[in-house]
């Protein structure tokens, strides 16, 4: 049972019940001031711990923010590119979350801390002032009615009567006090539960803000997240390929480390020990040099290098070599030794020492001394030898296997991917390899000859042969377009390089490719996306002259190349390039991706009120996704010969970053991917970090044409762009349904601003709808 009310009519007669339910009444509100008083002090402190965690995940974020990966060579793939910006990406992810924390720790203090605070001084502060009135007035009552009552009835009657007025004023008094005090009691009684519980809701509603602004961060988050995750799939899958390629290679130079000796300017290099001598009586020392030599110019240098210090480099020595005799044991006591004239310094030789006999042959060799000729180790100028040819029997055993696959095995899994046994495929290329039972073997109908059996000997084929298909000539030309510039400007590149392939090079080329866009067609069921087989054929058809490390770290790209082939075949091999169209562009100079588009949907959150979380947001159906599923994709989907037109870090430089589109050419687990949203959706980290009214503050291309800003220029700048024609530079795929999609070249009639920040409206097709303004340019 609760409390029991205060009858008014009891104050008069104050009995020992009503001061037990008057006391049970001031009970209670001493627990709730307690309550009170310990609810604030944790929720100091819970504002304190707020910060606290603000600071560290700030902090965090700033680390995040401030590292940088750095690659091996002198490019990197899309999905590597991506992956390096992931951090600053996660960094604005957390200073946005930790801006939205910030402004729950203000709220807390200002729906939650101040209120309780004021009620408790304000309402319960004053009750215990009428309570000390009340028990004040009560003493004073009965101490007078006591005194009164002790009066001696033998007092004069005026006297009496006096006494009997006072006594009666001050009991009325008293009563008066004692309605007032227990009206205040039941009044803070009812009081405190809205006035204690309403806070906590602000609270709990601020609170609840924050986690739904949390849940809109991360729902756009996703997008990003699912994109990220395929790109650091592609990067693993490459990593395992090349890590198996850099051992192998590895092994090679632990087993004959001269044959593998690295093509170079220099005819000679290494380290060698340089005896300087000292005056009398110190005698010589010896010093370690690395030292080179440059047979053509006769150029020879000496570098000091002590290892043990740390790697102190000394200054240069270079000199003109007159000549090189080798030193006897019976002229010096030391091995390995011979002597080195300069030319400024006539009969004064330099006596060096090699670390063994058949190091020092190596350089008496190559400072054209008497003992033997020079030998050119650079092993990139021999070709590789083998059996197989470009010629009839090299195109009727491709045609013999492909046509064997596309008709037995186009649907298994792994194709191409799953290898042979080793005996079987070679018993199977030396019948095909010669010219007398090549006609005699039936792969199609024979069951003697698994597809996995056929598809290595075809490999095997390619990879035997003098030079690979690309040649070694066009190698280094085919990697740079991979390296950087846009889609299309890539493809032109690879387009134009094939056509400078031999001729039978080129025709084996095409039949091969078509067949692998073939296998791709069916990727549901074999599994072999473009990018698939871009990693399985990209070291087949490419191959460096050199087999050094920094040749390896260029697989991806040679991947890339192959995707292009693949997903462009038609065009590269059915229609001649460009005749105008440039040599493949340096690394150093990479044409302008398109720009970050603004999001429709950035201007409608932020201006959100932060108390009150409104899930309609004013966008059509056809603006919302599906939720994508969140399990990894095991294999590659997406191709990395292919940009989307608006990148997913609209926050980074289009120069930085290559928007790796998406694209399943080979429809590769479909149910996972009918759910993936577009990838040139901008993330939400990035709306909500980089607003500005200002569309010049956004990265625009050198090429794109400025706008000025309907908010903030003049009425004059925007009648001028009234009604005017404009071009797309970009192409563009539309992400809502009052958006254009387009490609580069459109032509927009009546082109105008929009109210959307950075968005202009116009006509395409009859069909009239936003454009992001700097994907085109005014005619």
């Amino acid at each position: 049972m609760g409390l029991q009310p205060l009858e008014f009519s009891d104050c008069y007669l104050d009995s020992p019940w009503f001061r037990e339910r008057v006391r049970a009444h001031e009970a209670e509100l001493e627990k709730t001031n307690k309550f009170i008083k310990e609810l604030l002090k944790d929720g100091k402190n819970l504002i304190a711990a707020t910060k606290n965690l603000s600071a560290a995940q700030r902090k965090f974020a700033h680390s995040l923010r401030d590292f940088k990966f750095e690659f091996i060579g002198d490019a990197e793939t899309d999905d590597e590119r991506y992956i390096d910006a992931s951090l600053h990406e996660f960094s604005n992810f957390l200073k946005n979350l930790e801006e939205q924390r910030e402004i729950l720790a203000l709220s807390v203090t200002e729906t939650l801390i101040k209120p309780l605070e004021r009620f408790r001084k304000e309402q319960l502060g004053a009750v215990k002032e009428e309570k000390k009135k009340f028990d004040k007035e009560t003493e004073k009552n009965y101490s007078l009615l006591e005194k009164h009552l002790n009066l001696s009835a033998k007092k004069k009657e005026l006297q009496l009567q006096e006494a009997d007025n006072q006594v009666e004023q001050n009991r009325k008094h008293f009563y008066e006090l004692s309605l007032e005090y227990v009206c205040k009691l039941q009044e803070i009684q009812e009081r405190k539960k809205f006035e204690c519980v309403e806070p906590v809701l602000s609270f709990f509603q601020g609170l609840f803000t924050f986690y739904h602004q949390g849940y809109e961060l991360a729902k756009d988050f996703s997008h990003y997240k699912m994109a990220l995750q395929i790109n650091i799939q592609n990067t693993r899958n490459r990593f395992e390929g090349t890590r198996s390629e850099v051992e192998e290679l590895m092994n090679k130079i632990k087993r004959n480390p001269q044959e593998h000796k690295r093509a170079n300017h220099f005819t000679m290099e290494g380290y060698l020990y340089v005896q300087e001598k000292r005056p009398a009586p110190f005698g010589s020392s010896w010093v370690k040099h690395y030292c080179t030599y440059r047979k053509e110019t006769k150029k020879f240098t000496m570098i000091p290098f002590e290892h043990r210090s740390g790697g102190k480099v000394g200054d240069e020595e270079l000199f003109i070599l007159t000549y090189c005799t080798k030193r006897n044991a019976d002229t010096i006591d030391r091995r390995f030794c011979f002597d080195l004239e300069a030319s400024d310094r006539p009969g004064v030789p330099v006596t060096m020492q090699a670390f063994s006999e058949e190091d020092r042959k190596l350089w008496m060799e190559a400072l054209d001394g008497k003992e033997a000729l020079f030998i050119n180790m650079n092993r990139a100028n021999a070709k590789r030898e083998g059996s197989a040819q470009l010629d009839k029997i090299g195109f009727t055993i491709i045609k013999k296997c492909i046509s064997a696959v596309e008709t037995r095995g186009i649907n298994d899994q792994g194709l191409y991917r799953v290898v042979g046994v080793s005996s079987k495929v070679q018993r199977l290329l030396s019948l095909l390899m010669d010219a007398k039972t090549c006609n005699e073997v039936d792969l199609e109908n024979s069951v003697d000859w698994e597809v996995k059996t056929i598809t290595s000997a075809m490999k095997q084929y390619l990879r035997s042969l003098p030079e690979p298909l690309m040649t070694y000539e066009l190698h280094g030309e085919f990697i740079v377009p991979a390296k950087s510039g846009s889609p299309e400007s890539r493809v032109n590149a690879v387009h134009f390089l094939v056509h400078k392939l031999p001729e039978k090079n080129k025709e084996m080329l095409e039949i091969l490719v078509k067949h692998l866009a073939n296998v791709s067609k069916h990727a549901k069921r074999n599994l072999m996306t473009v990018a698939n087989l871009g990693v399985v054929f990209g070291p087949t058809l490419m191959r460096p002259q050199e087999e050094t490390v920094a040749a390896i770290m260029d697989l991806k790209f040679q991947n890339i190349v192959v995707e292009i082939l693949i997903e462009n075949h038609e065009k590269i091999f059915k229609t001649l390039p460009d005749a105008t169209f440039p040599e493949p562009i340096s690394m150093s100079v990479s044409p302008p991706n398109a720009p970050p588009r603004q999001s429709r949907r950035q201007g409608q959150r932020i201006k959100r009120p932060l108390a009150v979380y409104n899930l309609c947001l004013e966008l059509d159906d056809a603006d919302s996704h599906s939720s994508p599923r969140e399990d990894t994709p095991t294999g590659s989907m997406d191709s990395l010969s292919s940009q989307s037109p608006t990148p997913a870090f609209s926050s980074s430089p289009p120069g930085l970053l290559d928007g790796n589109h998406l694209i399943m050419d080979s429809g590769d687990l479909a149910g996972w991917t009918t759910n993936l949203p577009s990838q040139s959706r901008p993330s939400m980290v990035s709306w909500m970090n980089t607003l500005s009214a200002n569309p010049a503050a956004t990265n625009t291309p050198p090429s794109a044409f400025f706008f000025p800003n309907p908010a903030t220029g003049s009425d004059k700048a925007v009648e001028s762009v009234a009604h005017r024609k404009a071009r797309a530079v970009y192409p563009c795929e539309a992400e809502h349904s009052s958006e254009l999609s387009f490609q580069i070249g459109a032509i927009f009639e009546d082109v105008q601003f929009s109210r959307e920040p950075g968005w202009l409206e116009g006509t395409l097709n009859g069909r009239r709808g936003l454009i992001p303004q700097n994907y085109v340019q005014f005619l």
